[in-house]
């Protein structure tokens, strides 16, 4: 019963307030229909050669994964993913279970966007309350699939104005050190994509937060090392 609150309460909280999803409007709306339409390309080159080097690896995480599939970049078995996705969200709703059954050889998991965000109805403090359940996603994972290699991928930034319009992303450095320092814990991999930041803000979407497809063919082409 706690655990069945508990998740009422974050899915409400999360249509309701978190901005990483749309803005305070219907996340899955906006994210799956205007935020990715407006930036979606007639083609994507290369999306073959990415779904074949990645083709035994699964990508879970929030909206920002799921535009993975979205755009095309990889097919759908390689996503598990959905807009307003925490990581207790991710750990309770069974996602787990549906990495398992794909049985991937490599895991990247990339949340912690909404955790941020969570309201004080949930926590008081998002950051310790988020990297609990992010280590007992890790670890129920490892159980699951104790051959995949695991690699947990930071939150990604926000431009300066996305931050004005919602000031807690200025913890996303903070939380990333924490999930840095947890990866290191748990003997899993972190990867580092601060360098696809480090020169250009284009790959944003109108929202300063969600992406355009450049960005996920840059971040895949950073980790396909780890996949060969």
């Amino acid at each position: 019963m706690f655990k069945k609150i508990i998740l009422t309460l974050v899915i409400g909280s999360t249509a309701l307030t978190l901005a990483a999803c749309g803005g305070g409007q219907n996340p899955q709306n906006v994210t799956s229909q205007q935020q990715v339409n407006e930036t979606a390309p007639p083609e994507q080159p290369n999306s073959t050669s990415y779904k074949t080097i990645f083709k035994n690896s699964v990508f879970l995480g929030d909206s920002i994964t799921e535009a993975l599939s979205y755009h095309d970049i990889l097919d759908d078995v390689n996503v598990v993913a959905g807009a307003g996705k925490t990581t207790e969200l991710s750990l309770i709703s069974g996602d787990v279970d549906k990495l398992a059954e794909r049985n991937p050889q490599h895991v990247f998991i990339m949340l912690g966007s909404d955790d941020i965000l969570l309201p004080p109805q949930i926590t008081d403090n998002p950051k310790q309350y988020s990297l609990k359940f992010y280590a007992q996603l890790i670890d129920s994972i490892k159980e699951k699939l104790p051959k995949a290699s695991i690699t947990v991928l930071p939150v990604t930034p926000v431009t300066a104005e996305a931050e004005k319009v919602e000031p807690r992303y200025k913890n996303i450095d903070d939380y990333n050190q924490g999930l840095q320092e947890l990866a290191g814990k748990k003997q899993i991999g972190f990867a580092d994509l601060s360098s696809i930041f480090a020169d250009s803000t284009h790959f944003y979407s109108s929202d300063g937060i969600h992406f355009k497809p450049e960005f996920y063919t840059r971040m895949l082409d950073l980790l396909k090392a780890q996949v060969k």
